[in-house]
């Protein structure tokens, strides 16, 4: 590669990847302004003036061959059919985010690949897409509801012979809601307050193989998984996650084992899942042997879903939030304030679909063991998504705190709910695993009691980056809340927790809740 015609943006961003340096350390290293770099990413065709294409030659010059070789590769590809700024910053992070390379290593070792071609495959396909095709598959992928999902996998799955069965539900006489959740009575109703003496989750000395085949096909989905989040700038963050190894849910009791597994590996597994099928319902085809190609192989029946100790089984924890407010001369009499997202098209799970909040992946922060407990996450996905904690967003930065949720660092609002007893009430309503992706689903109800925290607190509760609105409910509207389970918009899990959460509710709340008869049944 010879650069006799001059540095451009482009070529500077090239070298910068090549390096692996973020964009402060690049700055630092040539001797020129933080603000300097960031120009040649918003501005690839630009030139840099004449003493810093001098500083650029003497940092290539003085480059290892190795970085050399990466250089060349990057200005060598063909130039990504992407946006100027959106092009640049695919051909940097596809070199120096590490989240990226840590994807690529996973998918090179699973697929039996030799080293660096998982960047080759991804590199290609990124070539090859159309950013405006991928909107417009977001736009179809939407008009599939959660209807649409239960009728598909009711299909592809049948009925199981071993007590379990998709949880469905009834509000009150005229309504009646199904899912995709596949849950058992004992798994249900389960009263069971997030304290250590009923939340015992416990973490496995070590992870057992997750028995994931990637064939040809399924390690291409994967390759091209990648390509699509980097040219449309998603966020991808190889974080640990709890992997689900065995269970033992019941009355006021959760137990089980977890291990740990990285996130990127889900991403490009059963992640892929719900897109697969999610697709070939926009074409309006019935599912058929053979539609459904990763799902025939990573999830083909009842029976895989429930072998949890053989595959990957990621998930988390979603609640529904009940806010005591006092009664009002606008609004009415006193009663709980539930809430309820719209998710963002950015996120990874459910995007763009109705789903209680807090909701979270289970995965640990600093303390394996101790955040093994479903409590810790929803307390964490409190802090972060109802509570503004940023730094706890392993999407926004690293964790460098020994102890991110030490008393001395919650929130104002969280410091308050915890200072005395009786003020927060968080418990689990039910567990299932969802057959869209084969996720474990701890659906969840936090009742603050104390209407005092809305007079002080409610004007700072606010979503994070991964809603796009909030809505609010009142618990004494039976009718609008029967509107609300019957939106077609709904996510499963979201669905599950929402009925749930409304059926515990309705038994604790007195008389600030006007809810109808919601009973359960397993199909």
């Amino acid at each position: 590669m010879t650069t006799a015609n001059g540095w451009t943006g482009r070529t500077a961003c090239a070298l910068q990847a090549a390096l692996r340096m973020s964009q402060e350390r690049f700055a630092e290293y040539l001797g020129v302004a933080p603000r300097t770099v960031t120009s040649w990413h918003q501005k690839p065709e630009s030139r840099p003036k004449t003493e810093v294409q001098q500083l650029l030659d003497t940092a290539f010059t003085r480059a290892a061959p190795e970085v050399k070789a990466r250089f060349s590769e990057l200005v060598g590809e063909p130039r990504l059919d992407l946006p100027d700024n959106a092009a640049i910053d695919a051909e940097v992070r596809l070199s120096s985010d590490p989240n990226i390379v840590a994807a690529l290593d996973w998918l090179d070792r699973h697929a039996h690949w030799e080293p660096g071609t998982a960047r080759r495959e991804v590199a290609t396909r990124l070539v090859r897409l159309d950013v405006r095709a991928l909107h417009d598959r977001g736009a179809h992928r939407a008009r599939v509801n959660q209807r649409d999902t239960v009728r598909a996998l009711t299909d592809y799955y049948g009925t199981s012979t071993t007590g379990h069965g998709r949880y469905a539900a009834r509000f009150g006489t005229m309504t009646r809601a199904s899912t995709t959740v596949l849950t058992h009575p004992d798994w249900l109703d389960l009263d069971c307050l997030l304290v250590p003496g009923h939340d015992r989750l416990t973490l496995a000395a070590t992870t057992p193989e997750d028995h994931l085949t990637m064939d040809e096909e399924s390690a291409g989905r994967a390759a091209q998984r990648l390509a699509e989040a980097l040219a449309l700038g998603n966020r991808l963050v190889n974080m640990p996650l709890y992997r689900m190894i065995g269970v033992d849910v019941q009355k006021q009791r959760l137990a089980g084992a977890v291990g740990v597994t990285d996130f990127v590996g889900y991403a490009v597994t059963m992640d892929l899942l719900e897109g697969e099928l999610v697709d070939v319902l926009t074409t309006g085809q019935p599912i058929t042997p053979g539609s459904l190609p990763l799902r025939d192989a990573y999830l083909p029946d009842v029976a895989a879903v429930l072998n949890l100790s053989d595959r990957m089984c990621a998930g988390g924890t979603l609640a529904l939030t009940a806010i005591a407010r006092p009664a009002d001369p606008f609004r009415g009499e006193a009663d709980y304030l539930l809430l309820v997202q719209e998710r963002s098209g950015h996120v990874i799970n459910a995007a763009r679909r109705l789903a209680v909040i807090p909701k979270g992946f289970h995965q640990p922060l600093t303390d394996y063991r101790a955040d093994a407990q479903v409590g810790a996450t929803l307390r964490r996905e409190m802090e972060e998504e109802l509570f503004g904690r940023e730094d706890i967003d392993n999407t926004v930065g690293d964790q460098r705190h020994a102890d991110p949720m030490h008393p001395s660092r919650l929130s104002e609002p969280m410091r308050w709910l915890t200072a005395a007893p009786g003020r927060l009430r968080t418990e689990c309503t039910g567990f299932g695993l969802n057959l869209v992706s084969g996720n474990f689903e701890f659906a969840s109800l936090v009742v603050v009691e104390d209407e005092q925290f809305w007079i002080e607190f409610g004007g700072q509760i606010r979503a994070n980056w991964e809603s796009s609105n909030l809505r609010q409910y009142s618990s004494l509207d039976a009718e609008l809340l029967e509107e609300l389970v019957n939106d077609v918009a709904w996510s499963n899990e979201g669905l599950f927790a929402l009925l749930q959460g409304l059926r515990r509710l309705r038994a604790i709340g007195g008389t600030r809740v006007n809810l109808p008869t919601i009973e359960w049944e397993t199909e």
